[in-house]
This record gives structure tokens, C-alpha cells and sequence, in this order.
């Protein structure tokens, strides 16, 4: 076979596989060989200042590593059809017949940069989506957990369900406040969420401090137990702290604030079930004689002052002071002996 035929065939061998190729030499940069890719992507480097503008980008840090090393690596951007393409870039430093020359292969490498932005992007993507649907579910864990105790949330958040619960010995505190019905007719409706937002929101913080659960409110009505959903053996005590320090609570409040809150408590022990009620709108509720007991002495108790049946009395008195009030008819429960309950000093010291 000839040489021309052979310098035929390495021809049409460099036009197939897509790669740009071309011997340059290193004095001028004119072109001492190239294919049809390579004039395709950077223009024929035979013509004078072709290549200039193509690789000016990295004109500075081609020369200085094929001074040093011999060899460059790197990227360039072109664009011959008014489509830029993103071209890979390998040079070496030869010597041909005592003069130097640059071997050029060039690969067009556009779509794999398209692919790499495109999976780039969608990490990015991802990533925001997973943070979202992170801070969502904690939002949703903290809207459940203000619905429920946390153990109920956890069986909740495991099983999808909550089993009913029966538990034998709890203490109820049910409270609401004095004027209530005239404050809101006197007063917006924004002043009433704003206070009563606030004081629910200190009541929380003193009921979390004695291990007590707030269950719900319902208007001014507040309900909390203690003794579930772990049971707790000092639960009237528990509870009567927390009623103690509620009124505690306003009485420093109404010296500082325009608005003057009194409050009624009613205090209930015995059993009582808790459970999650409700399928698509999820509500945790306690239900039974203490819940109901709490309930009805609410009613009896003057403005600032807790009330409690005198079985209780026994739980309380080493840290209460208590005061007996007699026999009254309660409703659904007949007659029943009832007591005041105080914190003591020992108490307002401590706390």
C-alpha cells in the first residue's frame, strides 16, 4: 500500500470518531495539520488569528504547564453555530524534525456538561424537597404533639392507631375564668386570643414543670391530668402545685397588665381513659369519673380558689394548706364533702 493511499485512510479514520485533531506549531500557533472536526469547532488554523479568540480562555495556562510539563488539560467554550459547545481540551509538546510542535485532541463534551447540570440540578432539587418535606414533618410532629402526649404520639406515629386506655388512679384539673362571657362582649376578639394566648401559653410552661398533661382547651375552659399517660404515684399532688401555681400566676399578672384575670379550679381524682378520638381530624380526649368529677367542683369554687373533693384531702395535706367547706349536692355524683386547697409557704418559697 502506498503512502498516500495510507495518508487516506488515516484521514477518513480522524473524521469518524469524532475527535478534533491538529499538529501546531508552537512558535505561531499556525496549523501544521488538522481534520474537519477540529475546523469545525475552532475554525482552520491555517488562517492567521483563528485560533486566538477560540482559546484565549486558556491561551495564559496552556503556555505555562507546556513550558513546564510538557502537557495541558482543560476546557474551552466555542461557538461556531451559534450554539456553544463546551470542548475538552489535551495538549502535548512534541519535537518534529528539531521544531516544536503542539498534538491536539479535542472532544466535544457538551451533552455530557448538559447531563451533569441536568443530574446537578436534580440534586439540588431533591435535596430542597427532602428539607421541606423534613421541616414539614416536624411541623406536623409538633402540631400532633400539641394534641397529644408524646407517648401517645409515639404509639400513634408506630401503629396508626390509639388503643383506649384505662388508667385507675389520676388527679384532673379543670379551670375557667370569672367574667369571661362580659370580657368578650366588651372587648375584640383579637384582645381575647391575645391574652388568653398568653396566659395558656404560661400555664403550659407550669404544668410541664410538675409532669402534668394539658389535655385541651375549650374557650377559657383549661384541662390538664396528672398521672398519665405514665402513671405518677404523687398525681394530687402534681396537680394541686399546678392549680396552685396558675393562680399564683394571675395574681402577678393582673398587678402588671390592664386586664384583670380570676380563675375557678376544680380539681377531680379517680379513673379515667384516655384516647385519641376522631379519623381524620385527630383530637386526644380524656374521659371518666375524675374528669367528670374536676367538671362539676369547678363550679363551686369561688373566684381564685380550687376546690377538691376530701378525698383528696389525705394526698395534700403535708404541702397544701386545705380548708374544709362542707357537704354540697353535686350533679351526677350526690353528696359530697369539698375542700379548699392552698399552696403553703414552704411552697411559695420553693417556687
Amino acid at each position: 500500500m502506498t503512502t498516500t493511499a495510507l495518508t487516506t485512510i488515516n484521514e477518513q479514520l480522524l473524521k469518524s470518531i469524532g475527535v478534533g485533531i491538529a499538529i501546531l506549531r508552537w512558535s505561531d500557533l499556525s496549523g501544521y495539520y488538522h481534520n474537519a472536526a477540529f475546523a469545525d469547532w475552532f475554525g482552520d488554523p491555517s488562517e492567521k488569528g483563528a485560533l486566538s479568540e477560540a482559546i484565549a480562555s486558556i491561551h495564559e495556562a496552556a503556555s505555562t504547564a507546556l513550558r513546564e510539563t510538557g502537557q495541558y488539560t482543560g476546557e474551552v467554550q466555542v461557538k461556531p453555530r451559534r450554539r456553544t459547545l463546551v470542548i475538552s481540551v489535551s495538549l502535548h509538546l512534541v519535537e518534529v524534525e528539531g521544531e516544536k510542535m503542539i498534538v491536539a485532541e479535542c472532544q466535544n463534551i457538551t451533552r455530557m456538561r448538559e447531563l451533569e447540570q441536568m443530574i446537578d440540578s436534580y440534586s439540588k432539587m431533591v435535596e430542597r424537597n427532602t428539607r421541606q418535606l423534613e421541616r414539614e414533618k416536624e411541623r406536623v410532629e409538633k402540631l400532633l404533639l400539641n394534641l397529644m402526649p408524646r407517648t401517645v404520639y409515639e404509639e400513634f406515629k408506630t401503629f396508626g392507631v390509639v388503643s383506649p386506655q384505662l388508667y385507675r388512679n389520676v388527679s384532673v384539673l379543670m379551670l375557667d375564668f370569672v367574667g369571661f362571657t362580659e370580657f368578650t362582649e366588651k372587648n375584640d376578639a383579637t384582645v381575647t386570643l391575645g391574652e388568653l394566648n398568653d396566659i395558656f401559653t404560661a400555664f403550659d410552661r407550669i404544668s410541664e414543670q410538675f409532669g402534668v398533661e394539658r389535655i385541651k382547651t375549650i374557650g377559657d375552659a383549661y384541662m390538664a391530668v396528672a398521672g398519665m399517660p405514665e402513671e405518677t404515684p404523687d398525681h394530687a399532688s402534681a396537680i394541686a402545685s399546678c392549680a396552685v401555681r396558675f393562680l399564683r400566676f394571675l395574681e402577678r399578672r393582673n398587678r402588671s397588665h390592664h386586664f384583670k384575670w380570676e380563675a375557678r379550679i376544680g380539681l377531680g381524682s379517680g379513673a379515667a381513659v384516655g384516647s385519641v378520638v376522631g379519623v381524620q381530624k385527630y383530637v386526644y380526649d380524656v374521659f371518666g369519673p375524675a374528669v367528670n368529677m374536676a367538671a362539676r367542683l369547678e363550679v363551686f369554687a369561688q373566684p381564685m380558689k380550687i376546690v377538691a373533693p376530701v378525698g383528696m384531702k389525705y394526698d395534700l395535706i403535708d404541702g397544701f394548706q386545705i380548708d374544709e367547706i362542707g357537704a354540697y349536692d353535686i350533679k351526677g355524683l350526690g353528696s359530697m364533702e369539698l375542700i379548699n386547697v392552698e399552696g403553703n409557704l414552704s411552697l411559695a418559697r420553693s417556687h
